[in-house]
């Protein structure tokens, strides 16, 4: 998969909230605690996953997103659950 971590201008600064108002969030998966993850989706059909209290994200195409929540359900992380 081709993921990378990026914020709107390709740089490690923090993105702004301007920055990323193209992209639609869904309502954060949280944790106990404050570990939230949240995925997002823009007009340009390009995925994010990011964390609640960021501006920095990971993003890819629709395709890699499916592929990834796919290998998943398939177990492809249970080791790091262990």
């Amino acid at each position: 998969m081709g993921t990378t971590t990026t914020t709107p201008t390709d740089t490690a600064t923090p993105a702004t909230a301007s920055a990323t108002a193209g992209i639609a969030w869904d309502e954060a998966f949280c944790s106990e605690g404050a570990n939230c993850f949240r995925f997002g989706r823009d007009a340009e059909g390009q995925a994010y996953i990011g964390t609640t209290g960021s501006g920095t994200y990971v993003t890819d195409s629709i395709d890699a997103l499916r592929a990834l929540i796919s290998a998943v359900k398939a177990g492809a992380a249970d080791h790091l659950l262990a």
